[in-house]
Order: C-alpha cells, then sequence, then structure tokens
C-alpha cells in the first residue's frame, strides 16, 4: 500500500473548489523515475483516484489544488509564498518532528473522515470527464 498526501482544508474553503492534480511517484528514494501528473480533477474525483492506484502499488500520490494565475505578479507573488516556507525549513514528511513545528492541518497524509466522497469506488470516465467540463466552465477566460 502506497501513500496519499493532501491538503487538510476547512470544509468552507474556497480551494475545494479549485481544479486538483495528483502527482505520483516513487514511495522510496531507492525507486527513481520522474513523477507522473493527472487532472485537473474535481477534488473528491482527486482523491478517490489516487486513493485507488495508491491501494495496491508502493506509490506516493500528492493531490494538490491547481492555482488559476492569470498574471505574472500572481505567479510572482506565489513564488515568493513558497520561497518563505522553504526558508523556514519545514520537517521532511517522515521526520518524528513533522507534528511540532505548526504546520499540522497544513500537509496531512489523506484522512477518510472529512471526505465527502459517495463511495470509495473510483469515478468512471464519464463522471471524471463531466468534472472536467464543470472544471473548464469556473476558469477565468
Amino acid at each position: 500500500m502506497g501513500a496519499l498526501v493532501t491538503l487538510d482544508l476547512p470544509d468552507d474553503s474556497p480551494t475545494l473548489d479549485l481544479p486538483w492534480i495528483i502527482t505520483f511517484g516513487p514511495l522510496s528514494d531507492d525507486d527513481e523515475w520522474e513523477p507522473v501528473v493527472c487532472g485537473p480533477y474535481e477534488r473528491q474525483h482527486a482523491l478517490s483516484l489516487a486513493e485507488a492506484v495508491v491501494a495496491d502499488e508502493q506509490l506516493m500520490a500528492v493531490v494538490e489544488p491547481l492555482l488559476p494565475s492569470t498574471a505574472v505578479s500572481e505567479v510572482r507573488d506565489e513564488i515568493e509564498k513558497a520561497r518563505r516556507l522553504a526558508e523556514e525549513e519545514p520537517p521532511q514528511l517522515g521526520d518524528e518532528s513533522f507534528g511540532d513545528t505548526g504546520l499540522d492541518g497544513l500537509l496531512d497524509e489523506h484522512d477518510h473522515d472529512h471526505d465527502h466522497l459517495e463511495s470509495s469506488e473510483p469515478p468512471t470516465p464519464a463522471e471524471i470527464k463531466a468534472g472536467m467540463r464543470r472544471i473548464a466552465a469556473r476558469l477565468p477566460v
């Protein structure tokens, strides 16, 4: 069984409505191959697909939102935020001190109790395509 990592967000977070991607990669440092990025999906579809894939394989799946930046300044702002977070030297997953950093709730292993999935079965291709159409309709043009 692999690992599924995602953001732990409050139920009313506007981030939940963004398009989400899944990045699949090796679970251990012993495996060396390029990660595979899939999406965009609605969050529930992304979580369910990632869960189905890592259930039987030693993979890491990271489910995260796509930020629909439409200006260079927005992209630069996001890069600056990422750099500031990196300077704080957050612990790595698997580090024993990970839970003591104040980062609890930002990036957690997937907790099924907070899902609002109708089923643990992965969505059908038709459901995914319908979700992609809904995402496309929400993107700024």
